[in-house]
């Protein structure tokens, strides 16, 4: 048996998936430890750990750098990367959505400009709706955009929604919900698919049970 390599996301998420996994019975104690090591194995488990980026978690899956890995729904719709999508954790739920200053109202027969990190999130939730937009792909704080006049609204992830309130923007349209998705490379779906169905079925009870 070889090796299931997993990327996690590093940060709260991440720690949050690894908790499930462990439950799930793939279990590597060392990475509860205080370091700065990013690689961790639990031979008896062969299961070996990395923490990874969030946006990078699906270029190291699809890549086949690791067997599987846990991305946000934005970042797939973002980069359609080349992977199995097979479960929703159902959990870092938030929304993509539009907002704008507020008592804003779209000129249809102007060019609306849109801020955002999700070029192609925005360009086809626009392209379906047949507007007109000018795109400008920022990657720092959106929420400045609109106040400084550099866009009318902006395409990003809302959860709370709090800093959109701070600076006076409010949510004008939810494009799609967003969760964290357990995904896989294709490859080793073939050749680890028992590993990788075995620790699915275990997630998805887990799941079920919150759910309950």
């Amino acid at each position: 048996m070889e090796f299931l390599n997993v990327a996690l996301p590093k940060g709260r998420l991440g720690e949050k998936v690894y908790a499930m996994f462990e439950k799930a019975g793939f279990e590597c104690p060392s990475i509860k430890e205080n370091n700065r090591k990013l690689i961790f194995e639990n031979e008896e488990r062969m299961v070996r750990y990395f923490w990874v980026k969030p946006s990078d978690v699906a270029i190291y899956v699809e890549r086949g750098a690791a067997d599987i890995g846990v991305a946000g729904k934005d970042i797939l719709l973002e980069y359609e990367p080349d992977i199995y999508e097979l479960l929703d954790l159902n959990i870092g739920k938030c929304r993509m959505a539009v907002a704008a200053p507020k008592g804003f109202k779209d000129n249809k027969k102007k060019t609306l400009k849109v801020a955002t990190k999700f070029s192609n999130i925005a360009k086809d939730y626009y392209t379906k709706m047949g507007r007109d937009i000018d795109i400008i792909h920022l990657n720092g704080s959106i929420e400045i955009a609109p106040i400084l006049g550099l866009s009318d609204v902006i395409v990003d992830i809302v959860e709370t929604g709090t800093t959109l309130k701070e600076n006076n923007l409010e949510v004008i349209e939810t494009i799609v919900p967003i969760s964290a998705r357990f995904i896989a490379n294709k490859t080793s779906f073939k050749f680890k698919g028992e590993q990788i169905e075995k620790l699915v079925n275990e997630l998805s009870n887990q799941i079920e049970v919150e759910n309950d």
